[in-house]
């Protein structure tokens, strides 16, 4: 239900951002804005986690995106309990899932928004900011005072900061979690690693071995044998090696810059040592007859079935395809076989975590400012996203309806009522009967909450990786507009030429022995101009705000 983050979370490599950028710098002077006729419906004392509730009826339109599982019902008990929690009546202006993004690029650049556009991810602001079409919300965190405390408290402040543009301020309210949430790792065979007396791997060179020990055991087999290789080739599998060798992201996440966190310096991700190290690494892999070669290339269907098959022992995973695709697909030809999600194997970049404590947030139409009602909007943005309170009755909805209280205060699903397989015979369902734990609103949180609905299993997996490191986060390099789109004309061809030669090196199409050449090449396309405009963004946002 709630995609990836795209940026990594951790504490501020540089040392140079602080949280006084997010409190008080940078633009973020709310105070200096006179709000005096936009008040009307606010409450004049509202504070960390105080109910909200307007002074008198109001409503705000927002973009709502229609999920297929569970589309808008005008009854839903999210809506009018809403309301009578607040006093806030939203009108939602439905898109389908589908055409989501296109259809709020339309709106907002035409100027037809609804004041309140959740759903959109860290950098999908960037486009509206030079239009002046969304405002930028770090003028007004003096009306969010549950925002600003989760900041202050989680140590926020660097990756807030990296939403900063070339202006010294943000345009995005981003969902904040006080852990970073990693989901995507692999699954493994465990019967499998029974037999063979193995351990489950902890490290990528214990998977090697588990890898070989199984190809012995099983010569007709190809061990590893992926899925999730489209839009990108490799997906999630070089998603998450990218963040074990110290990247920011390749695969399906591919980020073009890195930053040496040691060296405090930026770096073009596909032309490091490091993304070297890890295609040297797979092309093993595949040499050795341990990783199948059309798992970059394969249908997700292609590779559940050799796994199913018993043709591979090792896939790509989240939580959800391993209970509801893999161990079902098992369960029909190979009922002994057991499986599980095993942490995140460990790489040079040591035991990190390498998710984001950022996930979809809330741009604000620049239309709102001028509304009577725009200070009881934001208390109101504030309390349903970033309250301890609002964050509990997005997710879990009505004490004794949708839910109820053990002796301890901890939450459990009402028993007629059903999400994700947790009450498999209930007659009604959290989201699509009741609105509640619906992806435009229900994000972010502590990591009790945010875990709230996970089984046992996959807490411990949870457990695991919040005891880990955070990784670093890279600095703000905010581009201006000019710069913006010059940049953007270097970056799609650089983008598919890494692709296209990942795949080659991976495969032995092409040998690692021609890197030097292969970096030839990228130069060749802008790669050094894109790194030079990239160097004195950066710099120029350390002069003018670090």
């Amino acid at each position: 239900m709630f995609p990836r983050a795209r940026r990594r979370a951790a504490v501020v490599a540089a040392g140079a951002l602080t949280l006084s950028l997010v409190a008080c710098g940078s633009g973020d002077d709310s105070e200096a804005t006179d709000l005096s006729e936009n008040r009307v419906g606010a409450m004049s004392e509202y504070g960390v986690n105080q109910q909200f509730k307007a002074t008198e009826p109001v409503s705000f339109s927002i973009l709502y995106n229609n999920h297929p599982n569970y589309p808008n019902k005008k009854d839903w008990l999210f809506w009018s309990e809403l309301t009578k929690r607040t006093n806030v009546t939203l009108e939602p202006v439905e898109v389908p899932l589908s055409d989501y993004n296109q259809k709020r690029s339309l709106l907002v650049g035409a100027g037809d928004a609804p004041f309140i556009i959740p759903k959109t991810y860290p950098s999908q602001e960037d486009t509206f900011v030079s239009s002046g079409a969304i405002l930028p919300v770090s003028d007004y965190l003096d009306l969010m005072p549950n925002f600003k405390d989760k900041i202050e408290k989680w140590n926020l402040a660097p990756e807030i900061n990296q939403r900063r543009q070339a202006d010294g301020k943000y345009y995005l309210l981003p969902g904040v979690h006080e852990k970073p949430w990693h989901d995507y790792s692999l699954a493994v065979r465990t019967d499998i690693l029974a037999e063979l007396n193995l351990e489950i791997p902890k490290t990528w060179d214990d998977l090697y071995t588990v890898l070989k020990a199984m190809k012995t055991r099983y010569p007709d087999s190809t061990p590893f044998s992926d899925r999730f290789s489209q839009p990108n080739p490799g997906g999630n599998l070089l998603n998450i090696l990218a963040a074990s060798y110290g990247l920011e992201g390749a695969g399906w996440n591919f980020q073009h810059i890195s930053w040496d966190a040691n060296a405090k310096k930026l770096f073009y991700t596909g032309a490091s040592e490091p993304y070297k190290q890890m295609l040297t690494y797979l092309n093993k892999l595949v040499k050795e007859g341990l990783l199948d070669p059309e798992s970059f290339t394969q249908t997700d269907d292609q590779a559940r079935q050799k796994l199913a098959n018993g043709k591979s022992f090792v896939i790509s995973t989240n939580a959800q395809t391993l209970v509801n695709e893999y161990r079902p697909d098992l369960a029909k030809t190979l009922p002994k076989a057991t499986m599980t999600k095993i942490p995140l194997p460990i790489g040079p970049a040591g035991e990190i975590n390498p998710s984001s404590r950022l996930e979809n947030g809330v741009m604000i139409s620049s239309k709102a400012r001028d509304s009577k009602n725009f200070v009881a909007m934001m208390q109101f943005i504030d309390w349903l996203y970033y309250s301890d309170d609002g964050q509990m009755f997005a997710r879990w909805g009505v004490e004794g309806t949708t839910f109820v209280k053990d002796a301890s205060g901890k939450p459990t699903l009402a028993p007629d009522v059903n999400v994700i397989g947790l009450n498999p015979d209930a007659p009604k369902h959290l989201q699509k009967d009741f609105g509640f734990y619906n992806g435009v609103f229900a994000y972010g949180g502590k990591p009790e909450l945010v875990q709230s609905f996970f089984s046992p299993e996959e807490q411990e997996f949870q457990a695991v990786m919040n005891a880990r490191t955070p990784r670093p986060v890279a600095p703000p390099y905010p581009f201006t507009d000019e710069e913006r789109e010059q940049v953007s004309l270097w970056q799609t061809p650089l983008q598919d030429f890494v692709y296209q030669a990942t795949l080659q090196f991976i495969l032995g199409q092409r040998d690692l022995a021609q890197w030097d050449a292969y970096v030839a090449e990228l130069k060749s396309k802008n790669m050094d101009a894109y790194m030079t405009k990239v160097q004195e963004a950066y710099e120029r946002y350390q002069k003018e705000h670090g």
